[in-house]
C-alpha cells in the first residue's frame, strides 16, 4: 500500500506522447458527440462555467496538445462544475506546475477558516474523456464484450472466487456480469462506498472543525478534536487545517483576557468505542481518534504505511502546547477532558471541503481519512461513532440511495477489515450513481479515483497499457485483489467496472490480470 510521490513532468512526457497517439481517435469521437450537451450545460450553468475557465488545463496537456485542446473544448465543460470551485475540471498534474503530489495537496482553491485555499490532490490527466456519461457511439455488444473478458477473468491468478460487472455510465445498462451478485471481500474498494455515503450524508462542502475552547471557571484550555486527520503541524499547511494557526489565534484570544498560563487538556469524545482497528497496531492506520495531527505519522511522510504515535491525541496536544509556548502561553502537561456547555470557543480551524477529503482518500487509499469519514457519516445519521456504528451508517445510507445492498457488509470505512463484503454489482452502481448529473454532490467519488499511469495508487501501473484511460480504486489484502472504476473504451463510451478476486495466491499476478482486463475494456469498441 506504499504510494509513491508523483514524478516530475519530464518523466511523464514520453508516456503522454504515446498515450496521445492511442487516444486521439476516441477523443475526437467523444468530443464530436458532446457538442449539443455542452451547449445545454453551458446555458444552464453559466456561473459555474465561469469558475471552470480558471483551471489551467493546458499546462497538464502540453505534451498532448491535440487531446487536451479537444477535451478543453468539449468534454471537460460537459462534465460540469464540482464543489464550488474546489475541483472545477480535470486538474493539471501537480508536476506541471512544479509542485509535488501527496498529502500536501497541490493546486489552489477557495480559502477556508485558515485563510488559505485548500489544495486538492493532483487529479486526472486531461487525456481522459468526461465522466458525465457522454456517449460517442452505440452500446457495446454484450456477446462481443463477453468474448473479450471471459478468458481474462477466468485466469487462475484471480483466485477461486470472483465477482465482475461492467455497466454503461450514460444509461446504467449492465453490459457484462459474472458472479456480479456474489459478495466478496472488497479490500480498499470499500472506500468507494464510504465516499458515496459520506458525500450524500454530509454534502460536498462540509468541513471538519478543530477548536480551542476555554473554561473560565477552571482556567482550563481544551483542544477539542473534530475528527480531522489532515490537521497539520507543518509550517506550510497548504490548505489543510493548521495547528500553528490555531495556536496563534488561541494565544491572541487568551492575551485579550489577560491570561498567560492555563491548564491544558484535550477532548476526543466526538468518537466512541475502541480506537484500535481490528487489524491491531499497523503502519497502515493510526488509532482512530477524533484528534490527531498529520495522521499521527512519526516519520514526516504524507501517504502510505508509516510508524504512528501510540497516543495521537496526546501527541497532537503536546505539539499544540509547544506552539502556545512559542506565543508566550504557559501550559501544564496535557491530559484528557471534556468541554462543558459553558466553554468559550477561542479559535477554530477547518479542513478542506469534504469533496477534497474524499478525493485525497481515494487517490492515495488513505485509511485514516476513510475511517474518519465513516464516523462522520455515523454522526450525521444518528449512529454511534464507532466501528460498528460507522458500518451501519454507510450501509443504511446506501440503502436510502436505492442501491443494491443485498449481501453487502460494511465493517469499517477503509476496507482493512477482512470481514467486509461487497458485490461487483453494488460497486458499479455506486460509480454510476456518482456520475449521475442529478447528484453533483457525489462527483468527488469519480474525480478522486487514481488515474492509470499518473496518480495515486495507479502511478506505477499501465505503463504499456491503458494509461490515462482507466481510473480506478485498487483493493489489496492477503488473498484478495480488486479493481473498480471507470474506463473509456475505443468508441469513446465511459464504462464503469468492478473486478474482485478472492483466494488469490500471487498478488503480482492477480494485479496483472486485473490490469489486463481493464486494458481490454479500453481497447474494445465491441460494437
Amino acid at each position: 500500500m506504499v504510494v509513491p510521490e508523483l514524478r516530475p513532468w519530464r518523466a511523464v512526457r514520453p508516456r503522454l506522447a504515446r498515450i496521445t497517439e492511442a487516444v486521439r481517435p476516441r477523443l475526437a469521437r467523444a468530443v464530436e458527440a458532446t457538442g449539443p450537451r455542452v451547449a445545454r450545460l453551458a446555458r444552464a450553468a453559466s456561473p459555474q462555467v465561469t469558475r471552470i475557465t480558471r483551471v489551467k488545463t493546458w499546462q497538464y496537456t502540453a505534451g498532448a496538445a491535440t487531446a487536451g485542446l479537444a477535451l478543453a473544448a468539449g468534454v471537460v465543460t460537459a462534465a460540469g462544475p464540482w464543489d464550488s470551485g474546489q475541483r472545477t475540471a480535470e486538474r493539471d498534474r501537480a508536476a506541471a506546475a512544479g509542485q509535488p503530489g501527496g498529502a500536501s495537496h497541490g493546486g489552489s482553491g477557495r480559502g477556508g477558516a485558515n485563510g488559505t485555499g485548500p489544495r486538492p490532490a493532483p487529479s486526472a490527466a486531461s487525456v481522459l474523456t468526461g465522466l458525465g456519461g457522454v456517449t460517442a457511439a452505440g452500446l457495446p455488444d454484450r456477446e462481443a464484450l463477453a468474448d473479450v473478458l471471459d478468458p481474462l477473468l477466468a485466469s487462475g491468478a484471480l483466485g477461486g472466487r470472483r465477482s465482475a460487472a461492467v455497466v454503461d455510465v450514460a444509461t446504467g445498462t449492465r453490459l457484462y456480469a459474472t458472479g456480479a451478485d456474489q459478495a466478496l471481500t472488497p479490500a480498499s474498494t470499500t472506500k468507494i462506498a464510504t465516499a458515496v455515503a459520506a458525500l450524500s450524508a454530509l454534502g460536498a462542502d462540509h468541513r471538519l472543525d478543530t477548536r480551542a475552547v476555554y473554561e473560565p471557571d477552571t482556567e482550563e484550555l481544551i483542544l477539542v478534536g473534530g475528527g480531522d486527520p489532515t490537521l497539520t503541524a507543518d509550517r506550510d499547511a497548504e490548505g489543510r487545517a493548521s495547528l500553528r494557526t490555531l495556536a496563534a489565534r488561541t494565544a491572541a484570544a487568551l492575551e485579550k483576557r489577560d491570561v498567560r498560563a492555563v491548564t491544558l487538556s484535550y477532548d476526543t469524545t466526538l468518537y466512541a468505542g475502541d480506537d484500535l482497528h481490528p487489524i491491531g497496531v499497523n503502519d497502515n492506520i493510526a488509532r482512530v481518534t477524533a484528534l490527531m495531527a498529520d495522521e499521527a505519522r512519526t516519520d514526516g511522510s504524507t501517504s502510505g504505511p508509516a510508524p504512528r504515535h501510540a497516543d495521537p491525541a496526546a501527541e497532537a496536544t503536546r505539539t499544540f502546547a509547544d506552539l502556545l509556548a512559542a506565543e508566550g502561553i504557559e501550559t501544564t502537561p496535557p491530559g484528557p477532558s471534556k468541554a462543558t456547555g459553558r466553554a468559550q470557543t477561542l479559535a477554530t480551524v477547518s479542513s478542506p471541503p469534504l469533496s477534497a477529503l474524499v478525493e485525497r482518500m481515494l487517490t492515495h487509499s488513505d485509511n485514516d481519512l476513510a475511517e474518519a469519514l465513516a464516523r462522520h457519516t455515523a454522526l450525521a445519521t444518528g449512529e454511534r461513532a464507532d466501528f460498528a456504528g460507522a458500518g451501519r451508517a454507510v450501509e443504511r445510507r446506501l440503502k436510502k440511495l436505492g442501491l443494491p445492498t443485498r449481501g453487502a457488509v460494511i465493517k469499517d470505512g477503509s476496507g482493512l477489515n477482512r470481514d467486509g463484503r461487497l458485490t461487483a454489482a453494488l460497486l458499479t452502481r455506486l460509480l454510476t450513481e456518482a456520475a449521475d448529473p442529478a447528484r453533483p454532490e457525489l462527483r468527488a467519488t469519480l474525480t478522486g479515483l487514481p488515474v492509470a499511469g499518473f496518480t495515486g495508487t495507479l502511478t506505477g501501473r499501465y505503463g504499456d497499457g491503458a494509461a490515462g484511460l482507466v481510473r480506478a480504486k485498487t483493493g489489496t489484502l492477503t488473498g484478495v485483489n480488486a479493481l473498480a472504476g471507470t474506463v473509456v473504451d475505443a468508441s469513446g463510451r465511459v464504462l464503469a467496472f468492478a473486478f474482485l478476486g478472492s483466494d488469490t495466491t500471487d498478488p503480482v499476478a492477480a494485479q496483472t490480470a486485473l490490469d489486463r482486463a481493464a486494458t481490454a475494456l479500453a481497447e474494445c469498441g465491441c460494437g
